[in-house]
């Protein structure tokens, strides 16, 4: 059923997306007038009411037709089987509107902390990205399926495409994170990659030193570990990890 939040919720998208299909699809291809199947939203609305509500999920979620509906990628509008539910993702991108229709109704209920309540709209989580991953989890995934240098390559693309939207997080503190959950796995070589990929991103930060020394400790490569903790204390005086670690690794030397 469509409930009463979920309608305000589409009506919202509705607002904010009022966009036409690409002109190369419109001159084959044309929106129904009574389209089939609708299960969330309401069975009456037509093909006109429908437009903006679906260019506002692709560009929430930074993907195109063919992401939930039947058809390939690249082909004719005209060649798409849109009612079919053959398409697995047809049926995830339905349960997601009801949990948000549900999350705003729950939202009704707390008192707000600003003068107008929060809402949670599709971009709110997803920003773009088909699956609202944090740049941690994506980097973990591409980690354990196709080894460092993968998840590296993934970074530099993310971060390419990404930077500066607010889609992930590219502060010195995802790769931080990234590199100890390597170096967790045993994986000194992956770990010091991590480390020094973001020394160089964030060459002023004492905190990144004091993981590649770390990562050197780790190896048994003392020097470079003594070299990467000063200059870490160099950055952060304050840093008493940075001067345990090297009263240990000089008194051991």
């Amino acid at each position: 059923m469509f409930g009463s939040t979920t309608g305000r919720v589409v009506v919202a998208v509705m607002a904010m997306v009022m966009a036409t299909a690409p002109a190369a699809d419109a001159q084959q291809w044309s929106w129904p007038e009574r389209p089939e199947n609708l299960q969330v939203l309401p069975e009456d609305w037509t093909g006109q009411r429908l437009q903006p509500v679906m260019t506002g999920f692709t560009r929430a979620l930074g993907v195109r037709c063919s992401h939930c509906h039947v058809g390939e990628e690249g082909q004719p509008l005209t060649t798409y089987d849109f009612p079919s539910d053959d398409n697995p993702n047809k049926e995830r991108a339905r349960t997601m509107l009801r949990m948000l229709g549900d999350i705003n109704e729950t939202l009704k209920t707390i008192e707000p902390s600003g003068a107008e309540p929060v809402n949670m709209w599709c971009h709110t989580c997803h920003r773009g990205r088909p699956r609202p991953l944090t740049l941690g989890d994506e980097l973990d995934e591409t980690y354990r399926t196709d080894g460092i240098e993968a998840a590296l390559a993934r970074y530099a693309g993310l971060r390419e495409r990404f930077y500066g939207r607010g889609s992930y997080d590219f502060g010195e503190n995802s790769l931080n994170g990234f590199g100890y959950a390597v170096m967790g796995k045993d994986d000194l070589d992956g770990a010091l990659e991590v480390f020094l990929l973001n020394v160089e991103l964030f060459p002023e930060s004492s905190n990144v030193y004091d993981s590649l020394a770390e990562a050197y400790m780790n190896r048994g490569e003392t020097r470079l570990a003594i070299q990467y903790y000063e200059k870490s204390l160099e950055l952060n005086q304050g840093n008493s990890n940075a001067v345990q670690q090297l009263k240990v690794l000089r008194d051991g030397q």
